[in-house]
């Protein structure tokens, strides 16, 4: 097992990297969130996990511990595998993720790619309890990407934000400004009135 890297970025890629150690170049899956903070041709510390397949042997790496450790959480859950845990740790910080999973925030899961609600849940049910001794920095939460708590009290009404965050993603707007709006419709449950009641706050 490959417990880390430390050598030279030679080549950053959308998803991966190419870390050369001693002459050696070895491919490493990394998140967005650490490509942002790598740069080529500078040295470079990678904690590391190692997948082994039948078909293939893959390396993911991590600039920081909390990413790991959140990584090697993620891919114990039932049919979550690297691919989707790194497509998660892209989606939103480390820091995040346990936020969201402590506070049941099924919503904010969602956003990463090929994780859909059903999935989240199921993350969020079997992590809850494994993720209290990952601390959270709360400099990461009050950045201008902090997720916005969005109440969740009942399935039903996540079921109908989830109908007009589609409606209105198909109409131009971010996930981002959803997200700040439907946090101000209280109780409002019906999708055609939550519909309106965005349609009219994005438009102030």
């Amino acid at each position: 097992m490959i417990g880390y890297l430390k050598g030279i970025t030679t080549f950053l890629s959308v998803d991966y990297c190419f870390i050369d150690v001693q002459g050696v170049g070895y491919r490493v899956f990394i998140s967005s969130n650490t490509r942002m903070k790598l740069q080529e041709n500078k040295e470079v510390k990678l904690l590391t996990y190692m997948s082994v397949r039948e078909d293939a042997i893959l390396l993911y790496g991590f600039l920081e511990p909390v990413e790991y450790e959140v990584f090697c959480k993620l891919i114990s859950v039932s049919k979550i595998g690297p691919k989707a845990a790194l497509g998660i740790l892209s989606a939103m910080t480390a820091d995040k993720v346990v936020w969201a999973i402590q506070n049941k925030q099924v919503t904010l899961l969602t956003n990463a790619p090929g994780i859909g609600k059903k999935t989240a849940e199921r993350i969020v049910l079997e992590l809850k309890d494994k993720l209290v001794n990952i601390p959270i920095r709360e400099e990461a939460l009050t950045s201008e990407q902090q997720p916005l708590l969005m109440p969740e009290p009942e399935d039903t009404q996540q079921d109908n934000y989830e109908d007009v965050t589609q409606a209105l993603l198909s109409f131009g707007y971010t996930k981002q400004e959803i997200t700040a709006v439907l946090k101000k419709a209280g109780k409002l449950k019906d999708t055609e009135e939550l519909i309106k009641f965005a349609l009219k706050e994005l438009s102030l």
